[in-house]
């Protein structure tokens, strides 16, 4: 398949419905509309490609942007090609549950990470967090060094209140994935969980949300559910 077919397949599978509420988290036009489970049928005939993924993604698309993180292909993207996707991540749903994700699953997923997390800027910094997230969630606890973690734990207990809008969602969840993926930092992510709780978020809108990562690790406590790794992190 080529790039205009995938388009057409896409906007035929929109909804009006569906491209109101991706615009109401912040998408822009263009879009269609797609649930990404139905994106499943068009992978199986386009499988991995890099090369169409770089071109639904250079389209502004957001379906298409969503579709090109399924189908790329992690390792062949260097950092670089990660910038670049990030530098057109215009909202959290493209950095933190496209870019993120994909990059959760290359070789140099840490690396990155840990450039866009000292960036400044809050959807990179969003992104990079979130990324340790995937990873956290994924990947066996034996391919993180428990010393950096400890330290980044620290980091966000110092900074999450005073930290841009959509990387406090981003910390508030680096904290739970720790108390609930990775065992040997359970019991300082729940203090620090309980140290920070709760996490008040602002909003354009003009209400305020608040984060209490300490619940809804108690939560998946009790639903037996510490240690949860993820068998494969995108669709």
């Amino acid at each position: 398949m080529n790039l205009e077919m995938v388009m057409q397949e896409l906007e035929a599978l929109g909804k009006e419905r569906l491209k109101k509420m991706y615009l109401s988290n912040g998408a822009r036009e263009p879009l269609f509309g797609v649930a990404t489970g139905e994106m499943k049928p068009i992978f199986k005939k386009t499988k991995l490609n890099q090369p169409l993924a770089d071109q639904l993604y250079a389209t502004g698309n957001y379906d298409a942007m969503y579709f090109a993180g399924i189908i790329a292909e992690p390792n062949s993207m260097t950092e670089t090609d990660y910038d670049r996707w990030m530098d057109s991540a215009y909202f959290y749903m493209l950095s933190d549950f496209v870019v993120a994700v994909t990059l959760s699953e290359a070789d140099i997923a840490q690396d990155v990470a840990d450039k866009w997390i000292v960036s400044g800027e809050d959807l990179r910094m969003s992104a990079g967090w979130s990324c340790y997230c995937w990873l956290l969630g994924s990947r066996p606890d034996s391919e993180f060094s428990e010393s950096k973690l400890t330290k980044m734990l620290e980091q966000v207990e110092n900074t999450i209140h005073d930290a841009p809008e959509r990387t406090k969602y981003s910390l508030n969840n680096f904290i739970y994935t720790v108390a609930t993926s990775y065992l040997p930092l359970h019991d300082k992510a729940i203090a620090a969980a309980k140290a920070v709780c709760p996490v008040e978020v602002k909003s354009d809108k003009g209400k305020s949300k608040f984060l209490n990562a300490a619940d809804n690790i108690q939560k998946t406590v009790e639903r037996g559910k510490l240690g949860f790794k993820r068998k494969h992190v995108r669709c």
